[in-house]
């Protein structure tokens, strides 16, 4: 027999204030960029975990975060879940009405947020029905203007909370410890809810040779947004492992990134395709020593094959394309070559990098098509399913559970092919999504909403292929008969209800749209006409 201890977030932390109280995180922030050790980071999470215990904080209460990627949101990983609460990241970038429903339907309590980000809460503080605290992170000395009530500055705040606050300790490492909710890809976003012991076998999974290989020696930079999926797990596993944490904070550019990654001698980097179309222009622009970099780790939508040849073979950095949702935590797969593979061609390497690649240990997969369980050809096409330590097992307080969490199995929604390698290639989507910069956008919801235009009879959104963001969605209409609207016009409809990032690139005017033989829009035709006429 062994023992059995609990797994425990916050112990990753007192783990790093240990053994690793002098490797540091670099936080850009608004004002500049600081070295905080983890020493510091330490008792900082512990005098933030003191006060909202002060603020009454309960057991299980979750508590919101409405920022970027830097220290402070960093110690909220864990002084939340250190104070015995349950931390949700909410997405920025969701449009108003999302951003309303994930918070009241998780119920936060209090919301910490940044400074630059406030309008974006004060527009709605009234239909929030839970959230009775609000908490500014800023660098600025003093609380910055505000409509909000009963609002505290985090920095004082911390001067008030104990430095020997001791955390809550996990009895049950099945309890949740923290919750995303899915980029709302039909209706309302989908919570999902981590547990310690999740999270922490995320966290190990994420420090395999085979997978990122996190570990102490490495300075990681999570490019990809810690509202997003957790920043990937990042934050935990290099805690964790004591790995130099560089946060690029907010509205950063290519040349930022590319300066962090010179300055600080960053040694992997994660981030959604754009991001790394956006360093390959600013590589042809200017000269930087990204000679540190051992990888770049690349999720969130297919990566061109070109844009892998150009890290490969034009600049030197190995490229590491993976995949996972917010329901996988999101690690699932990793598209690696194996021993036996290193004699291929480079042509037949970078094909097979482009693909999203083989399961984690610790997971398995299956596709299921027509005719039951597809062969691992790499022909047969079928819906992926996946199972596993850190697998959602069901929604938040959703009736959408049912059909998406069958037999232990949870089915993706992605169409996949096979090989007899076992890695996966996702070939296309089960609901015609649209997935840009990383992020999905709902055909349906907008075609619903631009249906509801007077003059609009008929609207179909498809996604096309677009340089810089993958996708983008493009809107092809049919008018009422003796009316008439302009393009603008349609987009400007679309306004109240959409992130801006959602709203079309274009509108098409038809005469009809095409149908299926049940009635369906043919959306495949639609990709086939205007797929060349939009690329940008």
């Amino acid at each position: 027999m062994m023992m059995n201890m609990p797994f425990s977030v916050p112990a990753m932390l007192e783990h790093a204030e240990k053994y690793f109280g002098k490797k540091y995180v670099v936080s850009r922030t608004s004002s500049g960029v600081t070295k905080i050790t983890y020493k510091e980071i330490s008792e900082r999470t512990r005098r933030l975990a003191s006060a909202l215990t002060n603020l009454g904080i309960q057991k299980r209460e979750r508590v919101g975060t409405f920022a970027w990627n830097h220290h402070r949101h960093l110690e909220a990983y864990f002084g939340i879940p250190g104070a015995g609460g349950v931390l949700h990241t909410v997405n920025i970038r969701l449009s108003p009405q999302h951003i309303v429903y994930v918070i009241n339907h998780a119920e936060d309590t209090m919301l910490l947020i940044d400074e630059e980000l406030l309008p974006l809460i004060e527009n709605v503080q009234d239909q929030l029905t839970t959230v009775h605290t609000y908490i500014v992170m800023t660098d600025r000395p003093e609380l910055p203007e505000t409509t909000l009530k009963n609002v505290y500055h985090y920095e004082h705040l911390l001067q008030k909370g104990d430095p020997n606050f001791q955390f809550v300790e996990v009895e049950d490492e099945n309890d949740p410890v923290g919750m995303c909710y899915t980029s709302a890809t039909t209706g309302n976003p989908k919570g999902v809810v981590y547990t310690h012991r999740s999270t922490c076998l995320h966290s190990y999974g994420l420090g395999l040779v085979d997978t990122a290989a996190i570990c102490e020696r490495d300075v990681a930079m999570a490019v990809v947004p810690m509202f997003h999926a957790n920043a990937w797990g990042m934050p935990y596993a290099c805690v964790w492992f004591g790995s130099t944490l560089v946060l690029p904070g907010p509205m950063f550019t290519p040349k930022i990134l590319l300066e962090l990654i010179q300055e600080e001698k960053v040694t992997l980097a994660a981030g959604v395709p754009t991001i790394w179309i956006g360093l390959l222009q600013e590589l042809e622009r200017q000269s930087y020593d990204t000679s540190s970099l051992r990888a770049v780790l690349c999720g969130g939508s297919a990566a061109p094959k070109g844009m892998i040849d150009a890290f490969v073979n034009k600049h030197h950095i190995p490229f590491i394309h993976a995949f996972g949702m917010t329901e996988t935590s999101p690690l699932a797969t990793v598209s690696r070559l194996k021993a036996y593979q290193q004699g291929i061609s480079m042509d037949e390497q970078l094909s097979y990098l482009t693909r999203q690649g083989f399961v984690a240990p610790g997971l398995e997969i299956k596709a299921i098509g027509q005719n039951g369980e597809i062969a691992w050809d790499g022909k047969e096409m079928g819906e992926l399913l996946i199972r596993g330590h850190w697998i959602a097992a069901e929604y938040y307080n959703d009736e959408r559970s049912e059909g998406a969490f069958e037999n232990g199995w949870f089915y993706t929604g992605d169409v996949v092919t096979i090989d007899e390698e076992g890695s996966i290639k996702i070939v296309d989507r089960m609901k015609d999504m649209i997935k840009s910069g990383g992020e999905w956008i709902s055909s349906v919801d907008l075609e619903n909403v631009l249906m509801g235009h007077p003059a609009v009879l008929e609207a179909a959104v498809i996604g096309v292929p677009h340089d810089r963001w993958q996708e983008r969605p493009i809107a092809c209409v049919v008018l009422k008969e003796g009316v008439t609207v302009s393009k603008e016009e349609l987009i400007e409809y679309l306004v109240p209800s959409f992130a801006k990032w959602w709203l079309p690139d274009e509108v098409v005017f038809m005469n009809e749209i095409p149908r299926t033989s049940v009635g369906k829009f043919l959306k495949k035709a639609l990709r086939e006409q205007l797929n060349n006429h939009f690329v940008s």
